[in-house]
C-alpha cells in the first residue's frame, strides 16, 4: 500500500514538473522524506501531510477518510423527539348562541 501511494505521489510531482527537492523544499521537509515515501518507505504522517499540501494534494485525503456521519442510534435518537402528529388551530372556534330556556320548542306547539 505504501508503494503504490508512493508511485502515485511521483507522479503526481512528475505532472507539475517538480523535482523531489522542489517538492521537499516546498513542503519544509528534507528530500530524503520524499525520495522515501516514493519508494514506498514509511515517513512521518507530519511529512507526508507537508508532502500532499506542497503537491496540491490534501484535499484528496477527505476522500479516503471522509467525516463520518450521524450513527444510525444517533438518527433514531433525533427521530424519537420529532412530533409524530400535528395539533392543529388550537384557537376556540367561535359558536353559534346557545338557545335560552324560552326559546326551546316540541315541535307540537301551534
Amino acid at each position: 500500500m505504501l508503494r503504490a501511494l508512493g508511485q502515485r505521489l511521483a507522479r503526481r510531482r512528475l505532472e507539475a514538473n517538480l523535482t523531489q527537492s522542489q517538492v521537499a523544499e516546498r513542503a519544509g521537509v528534507g528530500r530524503r522524506a520524499v525520495q522515501r515515501l516514493e519508494s514506498g518507505d514509511p515517513v512521518t504522517t507530519v511529512a507526508l501531510v507537508r508532502i500532499l499540501r506542497a503537491l496540491d494534494a490534501l484535499d484528496d485525503l477527505d476522500g479516503v477518510l471522509p467525516e463520518p456521519g450521524p450513527s444510525p442510534l444517533a438518527a433514531l435518537e433525533r427521530e424519537r423527539g420529532r412530533r409524530q402528529r400535528a395539533s392543529g388551530d388550537r384557537r376556540t372556534p367561535e359558536r353559534p348562541p346557545r338557545p335560552s330556556a324560552g326559546d326551546f320548542r316540541w315541535g307540537d306547539e301551534r
